[in-house]
């Protein structure tokens, strides 16, 4: 109505009785609908606000926290044929058993008393390095004597020069005695002679003299000779004293050679020896890798190179035996994307094939079935599938892992992170934004929780390190294996 006149119009009217006002009346239970989605939204609202615990999933597998402890396979340190089997497959053995016994294949080996023929041979050879000795201890005996017996031929020849010296100068002495005696002959002559002119001397006592003065002219020659002839055989001495020198010198060279010689061959008869002996040391030690032994306690897990007759080559796998006594691990890999989000001493949830679990994620303490651990080392290099791989450790203080759990099983891994809020956690998702990565400083400036994290590694390690069984440092295992970030 517009009113748009003065006169009124009274419309009033019953209405009961009329159909569309009673299908178009409200429903009595739209105010409790009004009720119930008040609540409701109240309570979304509330569940909005709960705590909810970040996660991060990772599938990995059961392994053992030390690499000796792992699966392994005992292979074959030298080439044999399969004898003699000593164990069946699933068999505990102990460190040192046999396992299986192999005969030999090389031609090189085959004398049965193969060890002792070369035990012989260096036998001989040590007769012969004594027989050497001998022989250097004889040549420089000799050596010795002829030094003594030039020493003795020396003193004799300088004795024999000394007298030869002496017999020239009594030789010059009987020359100057010859000639004084010549001179005076001839005054005796001369005067002689005058007297004879003179007719006062006979020619008798005149020839006396003549023949005084031929006489002591041969005096002189005689002297003469004697003296050249001593001074020949001085000549002579010393020239046997250098010749003697020589000779014997050549000798003692000689001999000296032969010394050399002898220790020459001595010292090849030592080498021959020492390479007797390695190859002795190395035939008994092959001998003994004719046993393959367990390296350690464990179960043999299966026969690679099953059969009787079978050859095998030197380096092949013969059996591989699982460690009775081990710690176990489980190995998860993350992505690249979540590995700044873990770091050593993070708790970690794990759901293990073949045990029922319930798991809600964001409130793990409410689930169910599921075993604790704790992350203690992770890898420095990116794995072959593209994603880091971490040792995660069993948790001392949750439940024990099951004693059935074997190495090789696969589990799921549930990395708890920080604790935020529900609503926070759907937008987060609906934007598809990470975790947030939260850390506590402390007064000091350093990141608490990755001291106490590092603390934590490096006391579950000396923990394990001081189990039974345990040969390796937990430093070692860090620096060989891992890393501590």
């Amino acid at each position: 109505m517009l009113n748009i006149s003065d006169n009124i119009v009274h419309c009033e009217k019953d209405l009961n009785g009329l159909n569309a006002p009673a299908k178009t009346r409200l429903p009595d239970w739209h105010p409790s609908f009004r009720r119930l989605m008040l609540v409701l939204l109240g309570l979304f609202t509330l569940f909005m606000f709960l705590p909810w615990t970040q996660t991060v999933h990772a599938d990995g597998k059961v392994t053992t926290l030390r690499p000796e402890q792992r699966p392994q396979t005992i292979h074959a340190t030298i080439s044999g044929r399969i004898e003699h089997w000593y164990i069946t497959e699933g068999q505990a053995v102990r460190k040192g058993d046999t396992i299986v016994y192999l005969s030999e294949v090389k031609s090189d080996y085959f004398d049965p008393n193969l060890v002792n023929r070369v035990g012989n041979q260096v036998e001989a050879k040590q007769g012969a390095i004594e027989s050497y000795s001998g022989k250097v201890g004889a040549l420089e005996q000799q050596m010795e004597a002829m030094r003594r017996e030039l020493g003795n031929k020396i003193s004799q020849i300088q004795n024999k020069i000394a007298q030869g010296k002496l017999k020239v100068e009594s030789d010059s002495i009987k020359i100057r005695q010859a000639k004084i005696d010549l001179q005076v002959a001839r005054r005796q002559y001369d005067g002689a002679k005058a007297l004879y002119d003179k007719g006062i001397k006979s020619l008798t006592e005149l020839e006396e003299k003549r023949l005084k003065v031929q006489e002591t002219e041969t005096k002189l020659v005689a002297a003469q000779n004697n003296f050249e002839s001593s001074l020949q055989d001085l000549g002579i001495y010393t020239t046997e004293l250098r010749l003697t020198q020589n000779e014997y010198d050549n000798k003692i060279a000689k001999t000296q050679s032969d010394r050399f010689s002898t220790l020459s061959d001595k010292y090849d008869a030592q080498a021959s020896v020492n390479k007797l002996e390695i190859e002795r040391e190395n035939y008994a030690r092959r001998t003994s890798f004719y046993y393959i032994t367990a390296p350690q306690d464990g179960y043999i897990v299966k026969a690679i190179k099953p059969g009787i007759g079978e050859i095998i080559k030197e380096g092949d796998p013969v059996v591989s035996i699982q460690p009775s006594d081990y710690q176990l691990a489980v190995e998860m890999y993350v992505k690249p994307i979540d590995l700044p989000l873990i770091e050593p001493g993070r708790k970690v949830r794990f759901v293990f094939d073949g045990w029922p679990a319930f798991f809600f994620s964001g409130w793990p303490g409410v689930s169910t079935g599921t075993f604790g651990g704790h992350v203690v080392a992770i890898d420095r290099n990116i794995s072959a599938n593209g994603k880091f791989r971490m040792l995660v450790a069993p948790d001392k203080q949750d439940e024990p892992w099951p004693s059935a759990l074997q190495v090789g099983g696969g589990a799921r891994g549930i990395a708890l992170l920080n604790n935020v809020l529900l609503g926070y956690e759907i937008w987060r998702i609906i934007n598809g934004f990470p975790p947030d990565l939260y850390r506590d400083v402390n007064e000091s400036g350093n990141k608490s929780g990755k001291k106490e994290s590092g603390m934590l590694l490096k006391s579950h390690l000396k923990a394990e390190n001081n189990t039974p069984g345990s040969h390796e440092s937990p430093k070692q295992y860090i620096e060989n294996e891992l890393f501590v970030t």
